[in-house]
């Protein structure tokens, strides 16, 4: 896989996923990487992962908003009590992905972050203590890692789907518990400080 970086028309070096594309440019700057401590948030993104799966980020992202609409903004104590009609709904919506074995996915999803939620007081509590504990080799790019493995693992043993090893370490990479922006890349100095002055919640 490419490690390269690109210098984009507005002069600023990138890592190259991004391409010219402005929405993904700014989900690349503004999103990518940064810690993210917000259960509904967290929820979202794993979510999103899952129905990316097959599929390019990008076209994801052009969707968020529908699936935002379409899942009562990833609220996932709302999403919990979405039954048989509203996965009838859902397949018709043409805004989002409609993969039936995704969206019946979300909906168990929700129900088990609850459980995580009264277990660990938050899903970020439980998510973020499987942070890896060594960053990516520098030039390397890698799909998954011993953490991702092991909260995949777990996530599946409590009931949860479409959250492989490949997946959750996306999910790691853009909720900041990594910083995988490519050295050389102007953000990943910036990200690096967002991640030292982060505060890691507990349980």
């Amino acid at each position: 896989m490419t490690t390269k970086l690109i210098t984009s028309i507005d002069g600023i070096t990138r890592c190259w996923w991004p391409g010219e594309d402005s929405l993904y440019i700014d989900y690349h700057d503004n999103e990518w990487g940064v810690p993210v401590e917000d259960d509904q948030r967290l929820f979202e993104k794993i979510c999103l992962e899952g129905f990316q799966a097959g599929l390019s980020w990008l076209t994801i992202l052009k969707k968020r908003e529908n699936f935002r609409r379409a899942f009562a903004d990833f609220d996932y104590h709302r999403v919990a009590k979405f039954n048989k009609r509203s996965v009838e709904r859902l397949l018709k919506d043409a805004g989002i992905v409609r993969h039936r074995g995704k969206i019946e996915s979300t909906i168990n999803n929700a129900k088990r972050a609850i459980e995580l939620e009264a277990e660990f007081g938050s899903l970020s509590a439980f998510f973020w203590q499987y942070e890896p504990t060594t960053e990516t080799p520098q030039g390397e790019l890698r799909s998954t890692c011993p953490e991702s493995k092991a909260l995949s693992k777990e996530l599946k043993r409590r009931g949860w789907s479409f959250v492989g090893p490949t997946t959750a370490y996306a999910f790691m990479q853009a909720m900041g518990m990594v910083n995988d922006h490519l050295p050389g890349c102007h953000h990943h100095l910036i990200i690096e400080q967002h991640r030292k002055n982060f505060h890691r919640p507990v349980a």
